[in-house]
């Protein structure tokens, strides 16, 4: 039987006269999780002078919040279906805001690691419901504008990060100094919650049913035998543990995939359905997805070789970068004038940009003219903006509105990991080659190289996202 839909419910033309006020406050949810993960990089420094954190446990500040954040962003996202996805964003949100605090308070390296575990958790639950809040209260004409402030939205939390935190951190504001850098989510979540309760309109499922714990541990198990050996196999110098988890996470995955299945054929709620996947079209636009991120380790390469391949200092480094993230917040602006041009091969348009981009920036490298790198930086940075916004809805509309939750979580979930990857990856092949010798010579050489590898797996990307595909499935 069909549960009933909430009293909030939206009129039969899928209008609700408050969703743009309901949209300032989803986008504060969509911002904090990307912020909090660039404004700690900048602030990392700091943190390990303070706390006398060894760099291993320093490096755990870092890992342990996008671990946690890439394991549990698809149960962040089924909750939402199950339980509402406005209770879920206000439950993360109150939780973000306590790991915060806990975070800004940390007296030793141990705890502020736990409040970073929380925040990744609490960031999870949050951040999918935005998504799929979205995709719910919008109509199809108003979804494209929607989602391009949603997208800009991830460039403003690039530019801001970077900049945010080494701001925080200079001023040391009432002598907190790095303390800030989490503090300063709270005036937003004192604001943002009354808010989300007043004006976003709450949206589920229709089907009821209970959460699927044993899946949900199952998945976990699997995705941190995947995600965490990526995340700290390279700074390791990859152990046997790393190696031994790697090994185990395809076999966990399988066994979870077989309870789903089970679940679904004894009528249960599978935490992850195998029927919504069974779709050829959701499944080329997650591979899209996967290699579309491909670009996660552009700023680790792009650091390294600003400061090691140029000798600049980290603020230069920080504003060599700023093209790139003023590009990725104009570009979602435009998404939707692209889209109504384009249609389904928007996507692809914005990854096109980020090629040519990514492979004028390597020609540049090569020929040692890193002060023209700003147009190709530009470039790139729009072309993410524009693509971002479109390939969510890709994803989205490849599923009926019951599954927009798990639909949010499944992007997200997918980008956060193809993150681990890539950066391990290409990551590990710029450091492989720029070790060979002393200087920066070898990071120059590196950097292009890297450089290609991003833009083949962005070629990819857009090459999956144009493949036509089937209408969306799981409706009825």
């Amino acid at each position: 039987m069909k549960a009933a839909l909430p009293l909030s419910a939206p009129a039969r033309d899928g209008s609700d006269p408050r969703r743009w006020l309901a949209l300032c406050v989803l986008l504060a949810g969509t911002l904090l999780p990307p912020l909090d993960f660039f404004i700690v990089n900048v602030a990392l420094p700091a943190i390990q002078a303070d706390l006398q954190a060894t760099p291993a446990l320093a490096q755990l500040v870092v890992s342990v919040y996008a671990a946690a954040y890439a394991v549990t962003l698809i149960l962040g996202g089924r909750l939402g279906d199950l339980y509402g996805r406005k209770r879920m964003f206000i439950a993360g949100m109150l939780a973000f805001g306590a790991a915060s605090a806990l975070c800004g308070w940390a007296p030793s390296p141990g705890v502020l690691v736990a409040g970073r575990l929380l925040q990744g958790i609490s960031a999870a639950v949050m951040a999918p419901q935005s998504l799929a809040s979205i995709h719910a209260i919008f109509p199809a004409q108003e979804k494209a504008r929607a989602l391009g402030m949603y997208g800009a939205t991830f460039g403003a939390a690039s530019v801001a990060g970077q900049l945010l935190g080494g701001l925080l951190v200079s001023v040391d504001l009432f002598g907190l100094g790095w303390r800030t850098v989490f503090l300063i989510n709270l005036p937003v979540i004192a604001l943002a919650v009354p808010a989300a309760a007043a004006w976003v309109r709450d949206s589920r499922s229709e089907q009821t049913g209970r959460l699927d714990i044993v899946g949900a541990l199952l998945l976990a198990a699997g995705l941190l035998a995947v995600v965490v050996p990526l995340i700290e196999g390279r700074e390791r110098g990859w152990p046997w543990w790393c190696v031994g988890l790697l090994a185990l996470g395809p076999p966990l995955l399988r066994v979870f995939w077989r309870c789903e299945q089970r679940q679904e054929r004894g009528h249960g709620t599978p935490l992850v359905p195998p029927s919504v996947l069974v779709s050829p079209g959701l499944r080329r636009s997650l591979a899209a997805t996967f290699f579309f991120y491909t670009i996660a380790p552009f700023f680790l390469v792009f650091a390294v070789y600003e400061q090691t391949g140029l000798g600049h200092g980290a603020l230069a480094a920080g504003l060599a970068v700023l093209p790139l993230g003023i590009g990725f917040l104009l570009g979602p602006l435009c998404s939707a004038a692209v889209a109504r041009r384009l249609g389904a091969d928007t996507a692809a348009f914005g990854m096109g940009l980020e090629v040519l981009g990514m492979l004028a920036a390597a020609g540049l490298a090569w020929a040692d003219a890193p002060a023209w790198l700003s147009a190709p930086l530009f470039l790139i940075g729009v072309g993410q903006g524009i693509a971002l916004p479109a390939l969510v809805r890709l994803n989205v509309d490849q599923v009926d509105a019951r599954w927009a939750g798990l639909a949010a979580g499944l992007v997200s979930a997918t980008l956060q990991i193809s993150a681990a990857v890539s950066t391990a990856t290409i990551g590990g092949l710029f450091f492989a080659l720029s070790s060979h010798g002393t200087g920066p010579g070898p990071v120059k050489t590196a950097f292009p190289v890297a450089l290609l590898a991003i833009a083949a797996g962005l070629a990819l990307a857009a090459v999956l996202s144009r493949t036509p595909a089937p209408p969306r499935i799981g409706g009825r």
